[in-house]
């Protein structure tokens, strides 16, 4: 399927309005014909023939066809714009549907500043070409037909004279073509490396001034800047070699009508109203030859465009989301059965290695262990974000592949390592998972997270806006939030990543306090940096490299003396060295 057959899928659904614009552009395109002849017949039987009484209505008929013409055309290309902007819609619907659908894996791969090109930039190329490229090559295409059809009954002899040049504007045009489109491609690329540049500065603008790296920034945006502006540069030079020959060409059509026209007067083999006549049709011959590459520029553009968000539409989840069916409530067992998992794109490097433990319903899990031990990824195995590698995953005794994903994470929610809040309400934001929740719930779930207090000392409380991603907020106040908004789901199955990292010993001592009587009825999954986070914990797991080197129960380990036993002993301050079990 090329890409005018994939963009018609769009297309058609606004099939009404185009046979309208067509019925419109038909009659619009043909009253164009009427007043280049009216012009001749005024020529010749008025200035020439003396009736002057046919100049009134000639010149009155010139006039309606005008204002006929002027409100078809404007009609058509409303419909036509109209048609564009539905499209557009339909479209980004889609590639916002679809970015819904993928997983882990493509975002894992794909800049934010790529994603942002293909719904903005991308998109407006399609609509661009649906708008006015396409009734322009249909005027075009129109035009040069008919005109050569007109003028050959007018003067054969002339008309060829003119077509001979045609050939000339095909092979420039072709050239232009071939030319332009690698180099459309790589202003694409170029202007989402750009995007993404500015995306991520922006992001980590508070980073960006704490270490006065300003002037770093700016040379690095001008660097990315001058390599789109070179880009756009090349595309205007391949525009500079060919469009002056193809407007040179066009343009000595005039001058070869008024030189071999001009002789076939005098020769009595036309008269001068017919070569009036003649001159008014040559614009309709001249104007698909000037516009071809103006054209060929916005066509390349559409067809690089299509080629991105066809990639990105047609790109399948390794982990495909089934539609939402019947609610379905696990009781919330979770069994690692000799789970290996890596990456697809890097299978040499495994990050989980056989991994093995049974958690029980209503039972508490600890995860430790150094950066990039894995403590992550396994949690993320758990709501199928990620699929093993190998192993299995059990909950409640049943595979996790065979639960639709979206029943799956209806019964798992997770504070993530990396808080995320959206620029919304805190209360909202506490009642993302579940939108239905009344406000008396929503403080509960807060007061749990020892997040009310300072909620309440907010401007307007609950219904206080916090910036985008939280800003404003501190990164204690944010992880209690995120906590809210975790326990006001109700899950099965609980998992806190690293979730009281910036709240002092006080203040996670309370939250602890608070979910051990919330989360008696829940698996709870705990990764922490310090043990007194875990340490209550039924089953306390110590991960190195991909691997579980040491599990048991608090008290299990230490009889044990092993490497959980040194890193206690480090976090006491009993034992020389640095503290270990960062998190991930």
């Amino acid at each position: 399927m090329n890409n005018f057959q994939w963009i018609w899928q769009y297309v058609k659904t606004n099939r009404n309005k185009l046979v309208i614009a067509t019925i419109f552009f038909v009659i619009s395109t043909a009253l164009i014909l009427v007043n280049p002849y009216v012009a001749g017949q005024i020529v010749d039987r008025v200035i020439d023939g003396h009736q002057d009484h046919l100049l009134v209505p000639l010149l009155i008929l010139m006039i309606v066809v005008t204002i006929i013409r002027t409100v078809t055309r404007y009609t058509y290309q409303i419909l036509f714009e109209q048609t564009g902007q539905n499209t557009l819609f339909d479209l980004r619907v889609d590639m916002y549907r679809k970015l819904q659908e993928l997983d882990f894996n493509f975002f894992n791969h794909t800049r934010v500043g790529d994603i942002m090109t293909r719904m903005t930039g991308d998109t407006d190329a399609i609509r661009h070409f649906i708008s006015w490229v396409s009734y322009q090559v249909l005027e075009c295409v129109f035009y040069f037909v008919v005109s050569i059809i007109v003028m050959m009954t007018i003067s054969w002899q002339l008309t060829l004279a003119l077509v001979a040049m045609t050939p000339v504007i095909f092979v420039l045009t072709q050239q232009m073509a071939k030319a332009q489109h690698p180099v459309f491609f790589a202003i694409r690329q170029s202007f989402s490396r750009l995007n993404s540049m500015v995306e991520e500065n922006i992001s980590g603008n508070r980073v960006v001034k704490a270490f006065v790296r300003e002037n770093f920034e700016i040379d690095k945006f001008n660097k990315y800047n001058e390599d789109y502006k070179q880009r756009n540069m090349d595309a205007a030079q391949i525009s500079k070699t060919y469009l002056p020959w193809q407007d040179g060409i066009a343009n000595s059509l005039n001058v070869i009508a008024l030189i071999f026209g001009g002789y076939l007067v005098i020769k009595n083999q036309m008269t001068l109203g017919d070569l009036v006549v003649f001159n008014g049709y040559l614009w309709m011959l001249n104007q698909p030859m000037r516009m071809s590459g103006w054209l060929i520029n916005d066509t390349e553009r559409f067809s690089a465009s299509c080629v991105k968000i066809r990639q990105m539409l047609a790109t399948k989840p390794e982990i495909e989301v089934e539609p939402n069916e019947q609610p379905l409530r696990i009781q919330g067992k979770v069994v690692f059965n000799h789970v290996g998992f890596h990456f697809s794109d890097d299978p040499e490097h495994p990050v989980l290695d056989d991994i093995s433990f049974t958690a029980e319903p209503g039972q508490t899990v600890g995860i430790i262990g150094e950066t990039g031990a894995g403590k992550t990824t396994l949690v993320n195995l758990i709501g199928r974000f990620y699929d093993p590698s190998m192993g299995e995953v059990l909950i409640d005794d049943h595979d996790a592949k065979t639960y639709p994903i979206r029943q799956l994470r209806d019964n798992i929610s997770m504070v993530m390592q990396d808080v995320f809040l959206f620029s919304n309400t805190i209360s909202d934001n506490i009642a993302f998972g579940r939108p239905d929740l009344d406000n008396s719930y929503v403080q509960t779930v807060a007061r749990i997270a020892d997040a009310d207090s300072f909620i309440v000392r907010m401007p307007e409380g609950y219904d206080t806006i916090v910036g985008e991603r939280g800003v404003g907020l501190s990164g204690g106040q944010k992880q209690r939030i995120s906590l809210a908004r975790a326990l006001a789901k109700d899950p099965a199955i609980l998992i806190l990543d690293d979730t009281t990292s910036a709240v002092d010993m006080e203040t996670e001592t309370k939250i602890q306090h608070e979910l051990a009587h919330l989360t008696t009825k829940k698996t709870t999954f705990i990764i922490a940096n310090r043990i007194s986070s875990v340490r209550d914990a039924d089953l306390i797991m110590l991960m190195e490299k991909g691997r579980v080197v040491e599990q048991g129960t608090h008290n299990s380990l230490m009889a044990q003396r092993g490497k959980y036993y040194h890193v206690f002993q480090k976090q006491l301050g009993l034992e020389k060295g640095e503290q270990s079990g960062t998190t991930e």
